[in-house]
């Protein structure tokens, strides 16, 4: 644990190179070069600890928030009753990328301390029958939008890293999952082509988002309908875009950056020169470190605001965004190195945040984190 934090606090804010920026808070040293900041790497130490706080919740009933339409009196029913695989976590989908957190660190630390304790609880959970009840409930009456498209992303994310994991507990675990990501696959052809324009809200509507580990889903399964679908519908939401208005950026309760979250879907659907000549019209002041306010972290005033404590996940998910793009442009390419920097610095503010002492953060942000570091490997 000493060696976990001391890890996250020897990450110090500083200013990206190239941008002639204002310290967004003077109680920051502004004097420390960028490439001091070491990015952290996801060794056991910190997957003990990370796993915890999903370990923690995904058995973790209350406090709950449904996002349930009730048909009738008979439905007026308790989180595990209604979700008997994920009605911990606060709510649906952070139970789900809780799994999914979990599962990955089962698969890159056979050592795990919780190992025998989290194969134990998601074992009680995936199952044939709590799985068939998710499915059942999805397709009643009412349920069309439920969790669409945040929770369906995250639960195509956690069919992924299981079907990639040549493990017989995996194994085991995907196959009773399989029915449900079947459902969202299918929720996905069904509902895109009527969806005429995206939503670019940084919130759990997401377009962007939702769209982004679909494809990564549909791409390691081999669903050619689902990936057919999604690539015309960015191409159609997307590819004319230009000018992102990234200075309105963040809103308040933000977890994703809505210009920078197109673009790391759109680094999945072209190749790296049409992406190229894609992003630089349509984010061309990133080469300027004209958006200031999207490329520093931004400030969370209350960690035990629910809404506010979105920040948070933003500066981390910002973060997974930002070096993904910058790996996707050309070595050459004037943006790669401050997006580079600027992903460095969120990090930094980010991970030293992650366990507040406040379950509104704590019950999701480590799987922010956790994927945050995927995009490192």
């Amino acid at each position: 644990m000493k060696r976990f934090i001391f890890n996250l606090f020897i990450l110090l804010f500083i200013l990206p190179i190239g941008c002639n920026n204002v310290n967004r808070n003077q109680t920051k040293d502004d004097n420390m070069d960028v490439d001091k900041i070491n990015i952290p790497v996801l060794d056991i130490e910190t997957a003990n600890h990370l796993s915890k706080l999903a370990y923690n919740c995904i058995s973790r009933e209350y406090p709950n928030k449904l996002s349930h339409v009730m048909n009738d009196s008979t439905e007026v029913l308790g989180p595990e009753t209604l979700h008997p695989a994920f009605y911990g976590c606060f709510d649906w989908h952070s139970s789900v990328h809780g799994h999914w957190m979990l599962v990955k660190l089962l698969k890159s630390f056979p050592n795990l301390e919780l190992r025998n304790d989290i194969i134990d609880t998601i074992d009680k959970n995936i199952t044939k029958e709590s799985i068939g009840k998710e499915v059942e409930y999805i397709h009643q009456a009412s349920r069309k939008s439920f969790e669409r498209t945040y929770g369906w992303a995250w639960l195509l994310k956690l069919a992924e890293e299981l079907y990639s994991w040549d493990d017989p507990q995996g194994n085991k675990w995907f196959e009773n999952l399989q029915p449900l990501a079947d459902a969202i696959a299918n929720r996905y052809i069904e509902f895109l082509p009527k969806q005429t324009y995206p939503i670019r809200r940084g919130v759990h509507p997401n377009t962007a988002f939702g769209m982004s580990f679909a494809l990564d889903w549909a791409q390691t399964s081999g669903n050619k309908e689902l990936e057919k679908v999604l690539i015309e519908r960015s191409i159609a939401y997307y590819i004319n875009d230009i000018n992102a208005p990234a200075s309105w950026e963040p809103d308040g309760d933000d977890f994703l950056s809505p210009s920078l979250q197109e673009c790391d879907l759109m680094r999945r659907v072209l190749n790296q020169d049409n992406f190229t000549k894609w992003f630089d019209k349509y984010l061309p002041v990133i080469v300027d470190c004209k958006p200031q306010n999207l490329l520093e972290p931004a400030i969370v005033g209350d960690r035990s605001d629910p809404k506010i404590v979105h920040l948070d996940g933003l500066n981390l998910s910002r973060a997974w965004c930002m070096f993904s793009i910058a790996n996707a442009l050309p070595d050459n390419h004037p943006a790669k190195e401050i997006l580079f920097e600027a992903g460095k610095k969120h990090t930094s503010d980010a991970l030293s945040n992650i366990t507040s002492g406040n379950y509104e953060g704590e019950h999701w942000l480590a799987s922010f984190a956790v994927y945050m570091f995927t995009t490192l490997e």
